[in-house]
């Protein structure tokens, strides 16, 4: 593998990926977190109620509504509605919540669909959740790549966790890294923050040490000459690793790297004693609304 230039502290790399572990550990156990989430519910034209969400909820071209029966109510930006309310339509990969009591329903639309998620902080997948297990950190993960802008942004449809969904995202360029004497060009989208990248990939651990379907890293800053450090250390999990109440992105196929990644996130326990937490199935998706 290409290392970067000059290897930092390994000591002083290890606390700082531990204090960064941590923060993001504290996210995936938040208490409305997906963790939290007790079922994934495709919403139709027809209303249907549910045992974990008040009221009855359906989608149509006005987007997603829920009537609220007497002594049912949501709170939806700092607004108490009964009755009937419209959320309208909910643009694609967005979502928004509203909440009863110390619970919180996620109003999402992914794969043109329009779904529900409740999510109860006591669910029992997330008050059991103890971490993630993770390789150890390893300055030599962190590797020097550089990164080449789209002339414009790519939409780029991939996979989902969800069978029969795909999600289209858009590429902004390709990260160039070697791993392993192996050259490779990633297809990197938008980031969670300005300035960021992220990269989903599987890798030869993937389904062996680390897990099947896929796993991300967050990348940048980007140097003005197009060089960064592309650090698998800090390679996550997905939702999907946890729960089958996710409807995460699987890589492109230019992701999935030939070599072993030894570095980063793990299986997580829940996936290696699955009989440790009771799962909800999944529902079938509808019919795919028309707008």
């Amino acid at each position: 593998m290409t290392d970067m230039t000059q290897h930092p502290d390994p000591d002083t790399f290890a606390r700082e990926w531990e204090t960064w572990h941590r923060h993001h550990e504290g996210i995936m156990g938040d208490r409305h977190g997906f963790l939290a989430i007790t079922n994934i519910h495709w919403l139709d034209r027809d209303p249907r109620r549910f045992d974990d969400v008040p009221g009855a909820w359906s989608t149509g071209p006005d987007g997603v509504s829920v009537t609220l029966e007497g002594g049912e109510e949501l709170l939806v930006d700092g607004e108490t509605r009964t009755g009937d309310y419209t959320f309208g339509v909910i643009p694609e990969r967005a979502s928004v919540r509203a909440s009863w009591g110390d619970n919180v329903v996620e109003v999402a639309k992914r794969g043109g669909y329009d779904l529900i998620r409740p999510r109860h902080p006591d669910n029992p997948l997330r008050i059991a959740y103890t971490g993630t297990p993770a390789y150890p950190p390893d300055p030599r993960w962190a590797l020097a790549g550089r990164f080449t802008p789209f002339a414009e942004p790519r939409a780029t449809t991939v996979g989902a966790a969800v069978e029969g969904l795909e999600h289209v995202y858009h590429a902004v360029g390709q990260v160039e890294v070697s791993v392993d004497g192996v050259d490779l060009a990633l297809t990197a989208f938008p980031g969670p923050s300005q300035g960021q990248l992220l990269v989903l990939f599987t890798d030869a651990t993937s389904g062996v040490t680390t897990y099947a379907a896929n796993r991300s890293v967050v990348l940048g800053p980007v140097a003005d000459d197009g060089s960064l450090i592309v650090d698998f250390n800090r390679a996550v999990n997905l939702p999907c690793a946890y729960t089958d109440l996710a409807t995460c992105p699987l890589p492109p196929p230019e992701n999935r790297i030939p070599v072993a990644v030894a570095a980063g996130e793990t299986i997580p326990y829940e996936r290696l004693d699955a009989a440790a937490v009771e799962q909800t199935p999944v529902p079938r998706l509808p019919p795919l609304p028309v707008h």
